[in-house]
């Protein structure tokens, strides 16, 4: 049978057009962020596929949330795409981006945002918005530490980019904290979760960074060629072939699968979630990407 018209393989077409009425609401809040703080995204690869396809990935993870409850998966996945684009392709030394970090983290920990940095300004919109959520006592320290875990992994790959050093293939996955996947994912999870409901941490992160690992392979898979273009590290730019990234992208997704299996009861919605947004990436990244061009 034909997969494209085997019609009882696709999702039903109503439940299908119900998140992406969801994603439309999201992609609406993302252009209103985009033109509150104009400096951060005004670069030509924020175009409006990189707003629609980023709603997409969240609706469709999580297809039982509202547009409110996604608000902050979305708003912090918007403000890491910001953050890389400083790091990556705006900052020219180290000391710059030593300077974005610092930054960041003086924000995140209370200070005022840098006056006229957007970058900052948006990051402080993020923290007193997660500080009202009820299970910001119980998940608010976790978030500060998995910014800076993200921070440290962008200021590594940086330096290997800037220094011309070559990470092994383990090196460079070892740094996936780069990608930004759990530090969007535990600001989700604190901005609707039930402050009871906080338990089983070290359970949710072991599976939420073996998701991570899973995501930075599959992206890298799927953007090899406009990383050659851009001057990105990729995992196939360390000699490891395709074929051997791919197997260890499946080694990883059951790695994932297990350690997701314990979170099914007494965490369903969070389980489901990191599930389906490795299992989007699978899919995505077969045809596209989020970036625009240059």
């Amino acid at each position: 049978m034909n997969p494209r018209t085997d019609l009882a393989a696709w999702p039903a077409a109503t439940a299908s057009g119900t998140v992406c009425a969801v994603a439309g609401q999201s992609q609406r809040h993302m252009r209103e962020w985009a033109a509150a703080y104009p400096d951060l995204f005004s670069a030509k690869p924020f175009d409006a596929a990189l707003y629609s396809t980023l709603s997409l990935a969240m609706a469709f993870s999580g297809p039982w949330f509202t547009a409110e409850q996604l608000r902050m998966a979305n708003k912090v996945c918007l403000w890491a795409f910001g953050l890389d684009w400083l790091v990556d392709y705006v900052a020219t030394s180290r000391s710059e981006v030593d300077d974005i970090a610092r930054r960041c983290m003086e924000v995140a920990e209370g200070a005022p945002p840098v006056p006229g940095d957007d970058l900052t300004r948006l990051l402080a919109d993020i923290r007193d918005e997660l500080a009202a959520s009820p299970a910001f006592p119980a998940l608010g320290h976790l978030w500060r530490v998995e910014l800076r875990s993200m921070l440290e992994a962008m200021l590594l790959e940086w330096r290997w980019k800037g220094e011309k050093v070559t990470p092994s293939f383990e090196e460079y996955l070892g740094n996936a904290d780069n990608l930004g996947f759990c530090f969007a994912f535990t600001s989700h999870w604190l901005h609707t979760t039930d402050p009871d409901a906080v338990a089983d941490l070290d359970l949710v992160r072991k599976a939420a960074s073996a998701v991570q690992r899973v995501i930075r392979l599959l992206n890298d898979l799927g953007t090899y060629e406009r990383d050659v273009t851009w001057g990105d590290l990729n995992a196939l730019l360390l000699d490891v072939s395709r074929a051997e990234v791919e197997r260890r992208v499946a080694e990883l997704a059951a790695r994932s699968r297990e350690l997701i299996a314990p979170l099914r009861t007494d965490h369903p919605e969070l389980a489901g979630y990191l599930e389906r947004q490795m299992d989007f990436c699978a899919g995505f990244y077969r045809v596209a990407d989020y970036w625009g061009t240059l």
